[in-house]
């Protein structure tokens, strides 16, 4: 044996840079890369794995202490039986090769496994497709020698199964058994073994030819351990189940949409890491998706079927959750709800207020009138409705943007002016698609379209303070596409009490009721919108230190039947707000400088009640009241008639364009519709709907002439209306 290793030695020296250039163990464990990478959560957790190499399947490297001994017996006894007693090569196999190659005699070969180690750790000595030449073997045997000296066998072995591929793409063996078997290395039993020691002769072998190497390996065994040969019909049957098996996926986890956005940090070509920390806190993102998919689920027979979640962290912009689609729910999940541009509805109405406040046009006391508004635009009158379809007289701003009222809104939009307004929502981060005229006094609805990221981030903005930033990397110390600085989008008194108007449940409780699942057990201020035809609804609001963002409906644009932002995107909300804050308070903020409380009066009229509300400095007033204010739903005319006045419409007027809104559930849209006469029939596109000075007609999409005639018939005065919108269409039946 001396003599060999003397000679090999002596060959070393004839064949410059033999296994010269070979690595150290530590030097191979430290530069194995997985074809994955881990996108972890702050903690560490594992929120989501996801392939990066294309070229080659490679998982962890596995120590040899968590490899099944049922592997290591089925390795040796398949390439290397007497591995812990050679060197680097196997003189006695070597001998009994040549031997039988002298006699063209079918041997196995003489190649241990240390000289396939060196095969594989330099490309110099692996086998090519003609075979190798003599210089080749000789290379090959003299870095396994060398490799034998500086490692140690455990180690050696290690290594081998770590590098060897073992079928197609499939390198390494946490690759092949997560793959073929969907378990760890350390859980192969014997069969499993068997195959996958056969699979190293022959990686690209039929089934049939693995499953009877794979028998031929369990006989060496059992004879090694003096056991009953193996059936080998179950092992070939076995062999062929698990060849045709992929039970490790490309990507697996709960957070593939933020995997993306994490990855997308790294330049094109450039090395990823194994390992990936993030913001992202593994908990919540585990409660963002639950409560999605359950709520989803309750929703089913309405045509919704994805939706999105974004949890911020108020003080540093990070992220905590974000769950980009409902997974299986949804026919698009690779879509990310997160980023999707959608109409956000009635949730721009926070940052209208806020501005109209800063410009002190108006206080949260000021009285606005919510009633049918006839406004001129370009393309003909501009008429919004209110979420339940009924007007409800003066009401204050604090009532207006808590019970979500349209009319006011748009009234609001008036004062401030829509370019002006256009300009404000790019202040906080919501950089609009068109110019301000495309949207006109529609904006102040939502219109538009925003994404889920840079709304709840503007809400953000309104929970420091005014102060916009833009959301913190993904990882930790990273910056984002969006370099601005940290801007006052609005005042610290504006945002303050914008603040306290949605945070005031007796000021929601016109439209969304007293118990409503907006209504928390802590402080939080929170807005809803839905958008056209119901296609979008959101739900986005803030506590003391997190700010949640919902969006619900569907990747394809669908319209929902009968949801809005309270029945569709709100649950989930509440559900993600109450973890965060199962044991942590959340304090309403203090009241910064600038701002003052005072006791207002409003009359005993309208739906608001005397109290404390704040104002900027110098703004407060104590008694805000409208003289002969008719009722909700009043306000018709006295009758002229004997008086020589032709009875008249009053509203509608002519070449009305009514803008409905997907907030109000269709049986209770009405338009309140007003003659100067009461001895009168109304009639729609010729068929009678009532009689009297007024009448709540239910609109329906499309052109309409509504007149109104005498008891004979005659008409008197007639209008044209014209009613945009799917909003009204009849629901699809529930499934039962």
């Amino acid at each position: 044996m001396k003599r060999r290793i003397a000679i090999l030695v002596l060959l070393a020296g004839l064949l410059p840079g033999v296994a010269q250039a070979l690595p150290s163990y530590r030097e191979v464990v430290a530069a194995h890369r997985p074809s994955e990478t881990l996108v972890l959560a702050h903690d560490g957790q594992e929120l989501q794995r996801v392939r990066t190499n294309p070229q080659v399947r490679q998982g962890e490297w596995v120590a040899l202490a968590d490899v099944s001994a049922a592997l290591r017996l089925a390795l040796l006894a398949s390439e290397d039986q007497r591995f812990y007693t050679h060197s680097g090569v196997d003189w006695q196999a070597v001998s009994a090769a040549a031997w039988g190659n002298l006699w063209h005699q079918k041997t196995r070969g003489a190649s241990t496994i240390t000289m396939q180690l060196a095969g594989l750790l330099d490309e110099d000595w692996r086998t090519p497709a003609g075979g190798r030449s003599l210089g080749q073997k000789l290379g090959q045997a003299v870095a396994a020698t060398r490799l034998e000296r500086s490692w140690r066998k455990d180690e050696v072995l290690e290594a081998y199964l770590n590098l060897v591929p073992f079928r197609g793409e499939l390198v390494g063996l946490d690759a092949l058994s997560r793959t073929l078997f969907g378990k760890a290395a350390h859980g192969l039993d014997a069969q499993e073994a068997a195959i996958a020691a056969a699979l190293i002769r022959g990686p690209n072998a039929k089934a049939g030819v693995v499953g009877q190497r794979a028998c031929s390996v369990l006989q060496s065994v059992a004879a090694v351990q003096k056991r009953p040969p193996p059936d080998c019909s179950a092992v070939r049957w076995r062999t062929e189940q698990v060849l045709g098996a992929r039970l490790w996926p490309a990507s697996q986890g709960i957070a593939p949409h933020w995997a993306r956005r994490v990855l997308a940090q790294w330049l094109p070509g450039q090395a990823l890491p194994g390992r990936i920390a993030t913001t992202v806190r593994a908990d919540v993102q585990r409660v963002a998706v639950d409560s999605l998919q359950r709520h989803l689920r309750e929703l089913q027979g309405r045509n919704a079927e994805d939706g999105a979640v974004l949890v911020l962290d108020n003080a540093s912009g990070q992220v905590l959750a974000w769950v980009g689609s409902s997974g299986s729910l949804s026919q698009a999940q690779e879509v990310d709800g997160v980023l999707a541009q959608r109409q956000p509805g009635s949730t721009l109405k926070p940052f209208l207020y806020a501005q109209a406040l800063e410009q002190r046009r108006l206080t949260a006391a000021s009285l606005i009138e919510d009633s049918s508004a006839h406004i001129n635009t370009g393309s003909g009158l501009y008429i919004p409705q209110n979420y339940d379809r009924r007007f409800k007289g003066w009401v204050s701003a604090r009532v207006a943007l808590a019970a979500s009222l349209n009319v006011p809104a748009v009234r609001t939009l008036t004062m401030v002016g829509v370019e002006d307004f256009y300009q404000q929502l790019a202040q906080f981060g919501l950089h609009l698609p068109q110019p301000a005229g495309y949207y006109g006094y529609s904006l102040a609805l939502g219109s538009s379209e925003v994404d889920l990221l840079r709304l709840a981030n503007a809400f953000r903005a309104l929970a420091n303070g005014g102060q916009w930033q833009p959301v913190a990397g993904p990882v930790p110390g990273a910056a984002t596409g969006e370099q601005a600085l940290p801007r006052q989008a609005v005042s610290p008194q504006a945002a303050f009490i914008v603040g306290d108007i949605l945070a005031d449940s007796l000021a929601r409780a016109p439209t969304f009721g007293l118990d409503s699942v907006l209504a928390t057990r802590f402080w939080s201020a929170v807005k809803t919108g839905t958008s056209k035809d119901m296609r979008d609804n959101w739900a986005i609001g803030w506590s003391e230190r997190y700010t949640v963002g919902v969006w619900v409906g569907n990747a394809s644009g669908a319209a929902m039947h009968d949801v809005s932002g309270s029945s569709g995107a709100a649950p989930v909300w509440a559900d993600v707000m109450d973890y965060l804050h199962r044991q942590q308070p959340s304090r309403a903020p203090a009241p910064p400088p600038g701002v003052q409380q005072q006791w207002v009066r409003f009359g005993g009229q309208g739906l608001d009640a005397d109290r404390q509300e704040w104002f900027l400095t110098g703004s407060a007033q104590t008694d805000f009241a409208r003289d002969n204010v008719p009722a909700s739903g009043a306000g018709a005319a006295a009758d002229p008639a004997g008086a020589g006045f032709a009875p008249r419409i009053l509203t509608p007027a002519s070449g009305t364009i009514l803008a409905l809104d997907p907030d109000i559930p269709p049986a209770q849209q009405r338009l309140w519709l007003r003659s100067s006469s009461s001895a009168v029939r109304w009639r729609l596109n010729g068929r009678i709907l009532g009689a009297g000075a007024q009448l709540a007609w239910l609109p329906m999409p499309g052109q309409h002439v509504l007149e109104i005639v005498d008891r004979q018939g005659r008409r008197l005065d007639a209008v044209t209306v014209q009613v945009r919108g799917a909003g009204l269409a009849t629901p699809a039946p529930r499934k039962p």
